[in-house]
């Protein structure tokens, strides 16, 4: 997708130590997610292209979390402990945004793509691939 037609939006962690600014669509597609930290946590992926990704402060911030096949990079705030983006397993070459950590709430306006299905993780990693590519 070209930049024509995206808007720039805002967020970061609780605290602020860690702010970025991600090119997205007005109305974006939102993902849930069935694994278990999305779950736990209450994730909802925006998956975007590490080209629309910037992250404007608080890299000095981010700690790592890995676990299972430790490809996802899991990036939390060590000061507030939110994960506002991090580097998911299915899209190792974009972000997952929370949405929920946007500056303005988006949830209410945008489109919904079917839950991420972890239990059946080949089927929809394909299913949403390309959200990823640049």
């Amino acid at each position: 997708m070209s930049d024509s037609g995206l808007v720039v939006r805002g967020g970061g962690c609780h605290c602020g130590a860690v702010r970025f600014e991600v090119r997205v669509v007005s109305r974006p597609l939102l993902q849930a997610c069935t694994c278990s930290i999305c779950r736990m946590t209450g994730y909802v992926h925006l998956i975007v292209p590490a080209s629309r990704f910037h992250l404007s402060r608080g890299a000095d911030a981010l700690t790592e979390y890995r676990f299972n096949t430790g490809v996802a990079r899991h990036l939390f705030c060590r000061h507030c402990g939110v994960k506002a983006f991090y580097v998911p397993r299915s899209h190792p070459h974009g972000y997952s945004i929370n949405a929920r950590c946007l500056d303005e709430d988006v949830l209410a306006d945008c489109e919904w793509l079917p839950p991420f299905d972890d239990a059946d993780r080949a089927a929809a990693t394909a299913a949403v691939a390309h959200l990823a590519d640049g």
